[in-house]
């Protein structure tokens, strides 16, 4: 396994909206390792190593979370909360790549702490535009910490800073 590839996270139920990210992730070489998880539920299980996921290497902790809202079992906004409420996990960027045009989903996720909100567009061209995008500034443009977020949470760092919006 090469660990210096940045690790992706995509939260997606629908096999369509999968195949779709994969290839437009792999279309514009975005070169990453990329874990694809069906639902709320075993993401977490993921993210915080329990269950299945017990021992699995911290060396593949995600670089940048694509995260789907309406997930089957536990929905994308509780994931995103238990993930910005951790602080070993709060600095990792979430990508919230949904469907739902509702500016109280939108309201909600900000206030989660999501990084960025896309609407999945209904056109392919579109749509791999905007996941070539997300892929690029979140895991070759944005700068992150190199020290581990322990030191964050050691230092009584502010659990609700985050990025700037792009635009």
């Amino acid at each position: 396994m090469n660990i210096e590839r940045p690790n992706i996270l995509l939260v997606e139920d629908d096999p369509d909206d999968i195949e779709l990210t994969l290839h437009a992730l792999h279309t514009k070489n975005i070169m990453a390792s990329i874990e694809v998880l069906r639902d709320g539920a075993e993401a977490l299980a993921f993210l915080f190593r329990t269950g299945p996921y017990a021992d699995r290497s911290p060396d593949r902790d995600p670089k940048v979370v694509l995260l789907d809202l309406k997930l089957p079992k536990v929905d994308g906004l509780e994931v995103l909360q238990r993930l910005k409420g951790d602080p070993a996990l709060r600095t990792v960027p979430v990508v919230m790549l949904t469907s739902s045009h509702e500016e109280r989903d939108i309201v909600a996720s900000y206030d989660l702490g999501v990084n960025s909100y896309i609407v999945k567009p209904v056109d392919f061209g579109q749509f791999t535009e905007a996941v070539r995008t997300a892929g690029m500034y979140w895991l070759l443009l944005n700068r992150q910490s190199t020290q581990n977020t322990q030191s964050d949470a050691d230092s009584g760092a502010n659990a609700d800073a985050s990025p700037a919006a792009e635009g």
